[in-house]
């Protein structure tokens, strides 16, 4: 059995219209409710730009306010059908109630006792851009026996649209008051509950209880109960067969902190409860002139200004002195004459770490074809899981990726090999150019202290010519023959 329902997205004003169309997006898409991604599907776009195409949509037919959007969800009965089913029948439901009008995602959530999938479609259509428009009825009339017949082709039983039957009235009511959005009550109701009938000695206090944890409390034909922040009430039956009024009232007789203990059914759970927190309201202009005239009066003290400012150049001369003092400890210079061969080594050290990087460059340079070929496989990569998945629309750009491949293995490479050949090489170049930039540092900071130690007419350049020519002239000498 599955039951349909049918929500709207709002326009979050101008500046930023799609807000809650891209939530909800993102809410559905979510990889741990998916199976890692595995049971989302598009139709007519690509769920991973499904967003930025129904906004482009919207521009370019002039419709990018009012609703940007409609969330169909799918509840399945418990235990009743598989996640890929599911998929299956959402799929089918999709095709064949929005067609190839609208820009389309669809989700199966498996993370719940119930699986239940998610359809969020533009309310735009991309086609001939009219907006699509709900009107009373429609659920029975349209939306519901789709639901209903899909149900029949995969034996699941269906429900009465006419709302004859009682079971299938309450299980509507029960997802009718579920959301799947920023807040989930009934763990919390559940785990109030069960704390009021721990702690209560009969029904009278256990009433008192749940009042002051800020419930409001119908009694009738059934118990209902309506936690703060909850806009309508909630029957406890709804919340199983241990929450109706006569169960409680047992309950509340037999259960105390030793039947937890002993009983290894129930465990503590943590319940998560999603607040939205709101800006800040800023201050009006007559509560800024009140505040300024309680500083003026002295009634209200400023706040001092830092003085760090004082003490900027300081800073900065203590943390160069210090990199300075560093630099000497790590190269052990106790010297001119080894400040200066240790300058000429790190110029030598920053030439090949330039080298390096060159040779690197040249052999990427080499497979540039091959990573062009791979680079265009990339932006096919989408598509092409969408084929693998059915949707045959996407046949020209398999097409498309089948010549591409084929030209990698003329050159006896497959598309994995390419893009590990392009990580490593990315990674390799990553790891000369750091290592450039840190000699490049190094040879800046020996130059910097040779500068601040002698004269500005002496430079380490002609201290390097005067090296070089002293070896040059020690290996004439060690070559010369004896008398």
């Amino acid at each position: 059995m599955a039951i349909s329902k049918i929500l709207y997205m709002k326009d979050c004003g101008g500046h930023f219209h799609g807000k809650h169309l891209k939530q909800a997006l993102d809410y559905v898409m979510n990889p741990e409710k998916t199976q890692n991604g595995r049971l989302i599907g598009g139709m007519n776009c690509q769920p991973e730009t499904a967003f930025k195409q129904m906004m482009d949509t919207k521009k370019e037919f002039g419709k990018v306010d009012k609703r940007q959007g409609y969330h169909l969800i799918l509840s399945f009965k418990e235990g009743e059908v598989s996640p890929d089913t599911a998929y299956e029948i959402t799929q089918k439901f999709v095709k064949e109630y929005l067609g190839s009008l609208y820009e389309t995602v669809y989700c199966i959530h498996d993370n719940t006792d119930h699986v239940h999938s998610h359809i969020i479609f533009n309310s735009v259509s991309f086609v001939d851009g009219r907006k699509y428009r709900y009107e009373k009825g429609d659920w029975a009339r349209d939306i519901q026996p789709i639901t209903n017949r899909l149900c029949e082709e995969y034996g699941l039983s269906t429900i009465d649209i006419g709302g004859g039957k009682d079971e299938d009235r309450d299980y509507y009511k029960e997802h009718n008051d579920y959301r799947d959005g920023k807040f989930v009550w009934d763990k919390m109701i559940t785990r109030d509950l069960d704390a009021c009938i721990l702690q209560a000695g009969d029904f009278d206090e256990f009433m008192e209880l749940l009042q002051n944890k800020g419930y409001e409390i119908k009694l009738g034909k059934h118990l209902a109960v309506k936690p703060p922040g909850m806009g309508r009430y909630r029957r406890c039956k709804t919340l199983g067969d241990d929450y109706t009024e006569e169960s409680i009232r047992r309950r509340i007789e037999e259960e105390d902190l030793s039947f937890y203990r002993s009983n290894k059914e129930f465990k503590p759970e943590i319940v998560k409860c999603y607040v939205r927190r709101y800006k800040r309201a800023r201050l009006s202009g007559l509560q800024k002139r009140y505040y300024a005239k309680l500083y003026r009066i002295g009634k209200l003290k400023k706040r001092p200004y830092s003085q760090v400012w004082k003490y900027k150049n300081e800073i900065k001369k203590m943390e160069k002195l210090q990199q300075q003092y560093l630099f000497l400890v790590r190269h052990d210079i106790h010297s001119m004459e080894e400040l200066a061969s240790t300058v000429v080594n790190l110029t030598d050290k920053r030439k090949e770490s330039s080298a390096e990087k060159s040779r690197v460059y040249r052999a990427r340079q080499r497979c540039k074809s091959l990573f062009d070929v791979a680079e265009q496989m990339d932006e096919l990569q989408s598509a092409e899981n969408s084929f693998q998945m059915g949707d045959k629309f996407f046949t020209e750009e398999h097409q498309m990726w089948m010549e591409l491949e084929a030209k990698l293995n003329e050159e006896g490479y497959s598309y994995e090999e390419i893009k590990k050949l392009r990580e490593y090489y990315r990674e390799q170049i990553a790891h000369v150019s750091n290592k450039e930039r840190a000699s490049t540092k190094e040879l800046n900071l020996g130059k910097a202290i040779w500068k601040d130690m002698v004269s500005e007419e002496t430079d380490v350049t002609l201290l390097y010519e005067d090296k070089t020519q002293e070896k040059t002239q020690d290996k004439i000498i060690t070559k010369q023959p004896k008398r």
